[in-house]
């Protein structure tokens, strides 16, 4: 019993010396020049390791088909030796449109690529993932480049794209303020399938179960890897999750994308 008990002690004593230390620091404004609401709404919070070096950081943004959602720090990345930051932007309504949307997804991501290195991160090492609406922005800001170019960001400086059931086509709550259903499908300047190129960052497409998806979202999401193929881009992965439903996808999906940092990055 003796010798149980020290061995105890001394396993309980290991994991005390080789356990992280996280920080976590909320509603970090990253713009200044907008109205009271963007003012109110463009706000990050970043989750952190203490006492490591250049560690990589996924740059997360919430769903909500662009109407709703609030920013938060997914459990599945926690205590993973990276860091988080989670971002809220403008939300579709009268006085938004989506152009603020997508402007707000790219300064979020500009104020990463210049703050990161003070909190310890790397530059090199910035993943950008959202679900549903999320990963339809990181999409746009990936692939389309001018948004980035915007804030002096070189959107192909993102070490990888991992857009979670994003949707592909026009977003739908775009082409509703058009008079459109969901059903039918748009494809224009805010459609990512509209920028598909060979020389983006890597792209970890996930999408939920074929039949449990949202309109169809796997057969989009399938259609953009193949064209990614089709291009000739090297580094362009497609992933199906059986039994998961749009909503409960992004959580196996978020092992996903840290399995590829943690082999890649």
């Amino acid at each position: 019993m003796k010798k149980l008990y020290l061995l105890s002690l001394i396993n309980l004593l290991c994991i005390t010396l080789t356990a992280q230390n996280y920080n976590l620091i909320k509603d970090i404004p990253y713009r200044s020049e907008e109205n009271e609401y963007a003012l109110n709404r463009c706000k990050l919070d970043v989750y952190y390791p203490e006492d490591i070096k250049d560690f990589p950081t996924i740059v997360w943004f919430h769903g909500g088909g662009l109407t709703s959602g609030e920013k938060f720090i997914p459990e599945e990345f926690k205590n993973q030796k990276v860091a988080v930051i989670a971002v809220n932007y403008r939300l579709l309504g009268d006085k938004v449109n989506i152009d603020d949307c997508i402007d707000d997804a790219a300064a979020a991501v500009a104020w990463t690529f210049k703050n990161i290195t003070k909190y310890g991160g790397s530059t090199k090492k910035i993943a950008l993932s959202g679900h549903s609406a999320g990963g339809y922005l990181i999409d746009l800001i990936g692939l389309d480049k001018h948004w980035l170019k915007k804030y002096d960001i070189d959107a192909d400086s993102v070490a990888v794209l991992a857009p979670f059931s994003g949707q592909v086509i026009t977003h739908f709550n775009i082409r509703a303020q058009k008079g459109m259903k969901p059903t039918q499908p748009l494809i224009d300047e805010y459609a990512p399938l509209s920028f598909v190129r060979s020389d983006c960052p890597p792209i970890l497409i996930v999408s939920g179960d074929r039949n449990l998806e949202l309109y169809g979202r796997y057969e989009e999401t399938a259609y953009f890897w193949r064209l990614f193929q089709e291009v000739g881009h090297k580094a362009a992965y497609l992933y199906e999750l059986d039994g998961f439903d749009h909503g409960a996808m992004y959580a196996p999906a978020c092992h996903i994308l840290l399995e590829y940092i943690k082999k890649n990055i």
